[in-house]
């Protein structure tokens, strides 16, 4: 699969509600998460696989549902170029919205980096 539809495929996994180990058929043993500064986390944050999985559940148990819509993307040889918007339902109602550039190194068919720009609007 070619790194776009590698992205979406993870993209659709999240949105079905997918978390925990169920994920790591995604990614590379050895994959991160590098989260630049924003709202959420001011300081920014980089995650090993264990890590994405421990704080995709963490998610979910905060969403009652989320969404990627896929603005438009690019590829540069292994390395999957996104813009996108995510919405985030709290289950307390309240809706979380961020534009987001993504960029998703792949290798071997599967995620092995992701770097997020996440630009929230206001809470």
């Amino acid at each position: 699969m070619d790194p776009i539809g590698l992205t979406t495929s993870l993209h659709r996994a999240l949105e079905a509600g997918e978390s925990g180990p169920a994920l790591r058929r995604h990614f590379t043993a050895d994959a991160i998460t590098v989260e630049r500064p924003n709202l959420i986390k001011p300081h920014g944050a980089r995650s090993s696989i264990d890590e994405m999985i421990a704080n995709s559940e963490e998610g979910a148990g905060l969403l009652s549902s989320q969404k990627y819509d896929l603005h438009s993307a690019l590829v540069s040889g292994s390395t999957a170029i996104l813009r996108l918007t995510w919405t985030g339902m709290l289950r307390d109602g309240k809706q979380l919205v961020a534009h987001i550039a993504q960029f998703v190194d792949t290798r071997d068919g599967l995620i092995s980096a992701i770097e997020t720009f996440d630009c929230y609007e206001p809470f």
